[in-house]
């Protein structure tokens, strides 16, 4: 029993020296401050992830997780499962539908809006 008990606890300590937190973006397709908090609290569903930060402008979600415990698949997953378009993972028509009116965006592509070009004239 002791042996099993050691075992057990080393173990253990062994994927925590291995797990170690990660942080990644992703694009999401969204256009207001709710769907912001609807991103965020979905990607926060997930076990595992410590922060989500979606910008609107940028359609950009910044997540950090456990390596352990998630990945950034699952997080996208339930992005989409809340109605989200990413970009790995498409919501499904009823999801999307779910969703209030004023955050209806268009899925027909997901990209990141062009930034401004800045040159010097001379």
């Amino acid at each position: 029993m002791k042996v099993l008990s050691l075992v057990t606890v080393f173990l253990m300590g062994t994927f925590s020296v291995f797990a170690k937190d990660k942080t990644d973006k992703l694009l999401v397709n969204g256009k207001c401050g709710m769907c912001e908090k609807r991103i965020e609290g979905a990607a926060m569903s997930v076990k595992g992830v410590s922060k989500a930060d979606w910008n609107k402008d940028s359609k950009e979600l910044t997540v950090t997780w456990d390596d352990a415990k998630a990945d950034v698949h699952k997080v996208a997953m339930a992005v989409a499962k809340a109605g989200h378009d990413t970009q790995m993972h498409k919501a499904t028509d009823e999801a999307y539908n779910k969703l209030p009116a004023c955050c209806h965006y268009d899925r027909s592509s997901l990209k990141a809006p062009a930034k401004p070009m800045m040159h010097e004239h001379k």
